[in-house]
């Protein structure tokens, strides 16, 4: 769970005993929302597959990806200890590769780890960075670099995000065990085999193909994804000011169980995701001051003004090299 990582931090004593009143209310030990959410998404994502040919197969498809870019928000939320307090149950929820591209234990590992706020932003610490070291920076081509430029858009987040962030982690796959480091290798062998018999049984049951899942229906799931972590963190000096208060609308909020208030979350990482617009709204001014303005008026605001305008630069601006390696050399 997410204490493992991260010391729960509280704005004031009322919150804190505000949270520990929501604890013992049956809203958060039964955590019916959640369940809800789980047989909504499996419950949706069987029955789309089941009637593709009566559906058609754009509104289809434009379903599908909603139910598994919906997958990957609740993996989320089961990773952070909902909705039961035994992991192994909440694990066996989310280890279906429905989006396709990462296994659960990597995706739980490595998020977790990204919970240390004071490493966010920082690449070679947080996890989950958008940032490049400066000297891998200066040992890439222009063509490269061109990428990485247009991945600091809002729409080359969404076209070539995903790309990125699946080439890294394949990368980072065949590099460990080439390095001698075994350890996830079992995890990817059942990952790849999961992946298979599960695209085997969408085209032969359903007549999907394999490869209308992959590219129509997992890599735009991923887009879609990714939305919500393009202007989600940012560097600055104070931690909780590199992470994002976006009020985005009702799509997005039930889309991504609101985690688009995301200083919220880092702060209280096992509140569940239906208490998290109450919290925030009891102390929405004391929040937005705590973030240091790092306040976004919805995702069409950042559509609008960074659509194809890079919101800041691939480099991190904050850390040369040197500081990150005597800070990894620490952690």
């Amino acid at each position: 769970m997410g204490e493992k990582y991260t010391r729960s931090e509280y704005i004031d004593a009322h919150q804190r005993a505000e949270v520990a009143a929501e604890r013992a209310r049956p809203l958060w030990r039964a955590e019916w929302p959640t369940w809800l959410l789980i047989v909504a998404i499996y419950g949706g994502w069987l029955l789309t597959l089941a009637n593709w040919r009566a559906l058609g197969a754009v509104p289809a498809t434009l379903l599908m990806i909603w139910w598994c870019a919906w997958y990957m928000s609740l993996q989320h939320e089961l990773i952070h200890g909902h909705p039961t307090p035994w992991p192994w149950v909440n694990r066996l929820f989310g280890y279906a590769p429905l989006a396709i591209w990462y296994p659960y234990r990597l995706y739980r590992d490595s998020h977790l780890a990204h919970h240390v706020d004071s490493h966010l932003t920082m690449p070679a610490l947080d996890t989950e960075s958008q940032y490049i070291c400066p000297r891998e920076w200066a040992g890439m081509s222009r063509p490269v670099r061109l990428v990485y430029w247009f991945n600091k858009t809002f729409w080359g987040r969404v076209l070539v995000g995903p790309a990125l962030a699946i080439g890294g982690t394949v990368f980072e796959a065949v590099r460990q065990p080439w390095r001698g480091d075994w350890r996830y290798v079992p995890m990817w062998l059942a990952h790849i085999a999961m992946v298979a018999a599960l695209l085997w049984w969408i085209s032969s049951a359903f007549g999907v193909p394999a490869w209308w899942y992959l590219l129509a229906i997992s890599y735009p799931a991923q887009s879609l994804a990714m939305v919500r972590s393009y202007h989600e963190h940012r560097p600055a000096q104070d931690h909780k000011q590199r992470i994002v208060l976006n009020e985005a609308g009702w799509f997005f909020r039930l889309l991504f169980l609101n985690n688009n208030l995301h200083l919220v979350h880092h702060d209280l990482p096992s509140l569940p995701w239906y208490l998290l617009p109450r919290v925030y709204r009891a102390r929405r001014d004391t929040y937005n001051a705590r973030s240091g303005g790092f306040h976004v008026d919805g995702y069409g605001e950042l559509m609008r003004r960074y659509g194809f305008t890079a919101i800041d630069a691939p480099v991190h601006p904050l850390m040369n090299d040197h500081a990150l390696e005597n800070r990894a050399a620490h952690v």
